[in-house]
Parts: C-alpha cells; structure tokens; sequence
C-alpha cells in the first residue's frame, strides 16, 4: 500500500488529505453540488409563468450532461440548483451549459422577442451526503424563505 499525503494551506486552515492507492477496478465518486445564479442586473425575469419550464429546461441540460438533479427552485430573481455530477464534468461547463440552454428556451421559443438574461457570475458549494436533505429542501422553499427573510446568507447571491 502506497500512502500520500498532500498538504493544502488557505484562509487559516490546513487541510489534510490521505490517500491509499488500492487496487481499484473501477472509479467512485459522490459529488454533490450547489449552484446559484441570478437574473441580469437581479430583475424579476423568471416570473412564475416561465419558471418550471425554465427549471424542465436545466433539468434536461443536466441530464445530458450526465448529471443527477436533486432539486431545482428559485424566485423570478435566481434560481438555485443542487445536482450529483460526474467527475468529468467542471463546474463552468455545468452551469453555463445550464444558464445557456434555459436563457436560449426562453428567448427563442417561451417569449420571443423580450429580454432575458442571467448574470455572467454564480455561486457554487460542494455539499456533503449529510446535507443533501437540508440544501434540498432550502432550495425546494425558495418562495417561503424569501418571504419570511429567513434566508442562509452565504446560500444568496
């Protein structure tokens, strides 16, 4: 058994990380991730009567790029995303991927003609197995937790 260790720095912490190189047949991986992205300039253009087919439309560009979406919700102003992705998949590729084909849906084919964009910036958090259930279910109430402010700060863009 060959063992590694790599030692990372970065904001007061020290991240220590073992490796066992074992006889693997094949790769695992559990990657879970949450994505969040906004409107241009935050305008409220993913009003109610886009927003599922704007969320089918991610949906299906996640899964042919091999992803699992876990949950997918928002206000008109941003949508949040939480999906298991394959390791070959880079985070960019992803969500722009993601932001482009919805953008081009409503553009094109649901409102011809008006004006939609996302912002060209969004916000990305690996998530452990142990929090898939409370990431799901802050994105799956996204109406209710803006309304009563009861937001998770770092979750908002």
């Amino acid at each position: 058994v060959n063992v590694i260790y790599l030692y990372c720095w970065g904001n007061i912490r020290l991240a220590f990380l073992k490796l066992i190189k074992t006889n693997m047949t094949r790769n695992f991986t559990q990657l879970y991730l949450h994505c969040v992205w906004a409107t241009w300039d935050r305008l409220p253009l993913a009003t109610p009567d886009i927003q599922n087919t704007i969320y089918n439309a991610i949906v299906k560009q996640c899964n042919d790029l091999g992803c699992t979406v876990i949950a997918i919700g928002g206000v008109a102003d941003h949508v949040h995303l939480l999906t298991g992705y394959p390791p070959n998949l880079t985070v960019s590729e992803l969500i722009g991927k993601a932001k482009g084909s919805s953008s081009h849906l409503v553009t094109h084919e649901i409102k011809p003609g008006t004006f939609f964009k996302w912002q060209g910036g969004y916000g990305a958090f690996t998530v452990s197995e142990r929090g898939i259930d409370t990431v799901a279910n802050y994105i799956r109430n996204q109406a209710q937790h803006h309304s009563g402010k009861k937001l998770v700060s770092d979750w908002e863009i």
